[in-house]
């Protein structure tokens, strides 16, 4: 079958993947809006980038830890058991988080324990979509699973950058505790029940390290999501990006927006044109392409020239997050498929975490535009080794028959 053969609509005629895509387009969302709302109020409260960029870490970074040690979860017990506990749990922790008066200190503790449920939510949807859509419709699903997240982004960012400067930044937490809570509605009703891939008796082992730290493919694909550090620079920076510019609070959600919008263009592209073969051969090398429109950012460019540059990165990122996971989950066996998709998940989010505070420190040093300019240099020249090793290693893998 041809890559243009399955399209979004078909995928989206499974009753079950449709009920995992809206609880995601719900959740997401009101996350993306929640991320301008802390965007802005830490910066106001606060005045420093450094500070605003480790709160944006604090969205990504814990996950590490929710990954490593809860992401087995998604093997031991129910899938859709576990995705719904996780959203319940998050909807009840975001709710504090929206009481107003909140001290800082605490607001970052309860977001720091949100953000870990995510990684055995993220594990066991992931892991969960084999079993939902066959070969052929899977790397489309994924597609859609983009697009989806991609557009609630742009949604919840550049609502809420119009929110938030109309209304109040706790209100936009208050929409993001009710957006998990119908989440696990939906998938409570929508999702079938299965049990669980392995006896919840078994002991706990970390074998998903073990399985990539040995295969050569799947440790390459881990170090290709690690990109992400780099390219993570825009979203984290948008508000001190945006003070640069002389622009406000819509402003903030219309940079945030911007690296979605382009993903979406990207998703679609990359699945709907492209082959697998190519999409394997190119896996790495979107990984040079996504850091080169971050460069231009040296010239400090104004608003509409640094969404479209934001925009490419976003684009050129998405094409090999795709390749990667729908590679990475052929190659893991389906007993630990769970722990090893949480464990990629979780580099790449660790990644984003940790790129968003090295970010934030370098723009108090030099200014937003000249920190996320440098952020794409040092990203392309990570890309290109990993580019040369795949090339390597590709044939290896081979395309769907």
């Amino acid at each position: 079958m041809t890559a243009g053969a399955v399209t979004f609509r078909s995928v989206l005629a499974v009753g079950e993947f449709r009920a995992l895509w809206f609880a995601e387009l719900l959740s997401q969302a009101g996350d993306q809006l929640a991320r301008v709302a802390l965007s802005v109020l830490v910066y106001q409260r606060t005045n420093s980038a450094a500070l605003t960029g480790l709160t944006f870490a604090l969205t990504y970074l814990p996950t590490m830890i929710g990954g490593l040690l809860l992401a087995g979860l998604g093997d031991r017990f129910p899938r859709r058991t576990v995705m719904v506990v996780s959203d319940v749990v998050r909807a009840v922790l975001v709710a504090a988080m929206a009481i107003p008066g909140v001290p800082l200190w605490l607001l970052c503790l309860l977001l720091t324990v949100v953000v870990m449920a995510n990684g055995p939510f993220k594990a066991a949807q992931l892991a969960l979509l084999p079993d939902i859509l066959d070969e052929q419709r899977y790397v489309v699903g994924l597609a859609v699973r983009n697009v989806t997240v991609q557009s609630s982004q742009v949604a919840g960012f550049a609502g809420g950058g119009l929110l938030v400067s109309l209304l109040d930044p706790y209100l936009a937490l208050g929409l993001d505790a009710a957006t998990f809570a119908l989440s696990a509605l939906i998938i409570q009703v929508g999702v079938r029940w299965r049990p669980s891939a392995r006896s919840a008796k078994d002991p706990v082992r970390l074998t998903a390290f073990g399985s990539v730290w040995r295969d050569p493919r799947l440790r390459l694909i881990a170090l290709v999501s690690w990109l992400s550090l780099f390219y993570i620079a825009p979203e984290s920076l948008a508000a001190p990006y945006a003070a640069e510019l002389g622009l406000g609070a819509l402003a903030v959600g219309l940079i945030m927006a911007s690296h979605p919008v382009g993903s979406i263009v990207g998703a679609y592209v990359f699945t709907r044109y492209v082959t697998e073969a190519n999409r394997l051969r190119s896996l790495a090398l979107m990984g040079i392409l996504a850091g080169i429109p971050l460069v231009f950012c040296v010239f400090r460019p104004e608003l509409t020239t640094s969404m479209i540059l934001f925009g490419l990165t976003g684009a050129f990122s998405t094409a090999y997050t795709l390749q990667c996971a729908a590679t990475a989950t052929r190659l893991l066996p389906d007993t630990g498929r769970a722990q090893g998709i949480g464990l990629l998940a979780t580099a790449a989010l660790t990644a984003q975490g940790i790129g968003a505070l090295v970010a934030g420190s370098l723009a108090d040093l030099s200014g937003a535009s000249l920190a996320v300019a440098f952020c794409g240099m040092a990203g392309v020249a990570v890309a290109i080794p990993l580019t040369y090793a795949w090339t390597r290693q590709v044939h290896t893998v081979g395309p769907r028959t």
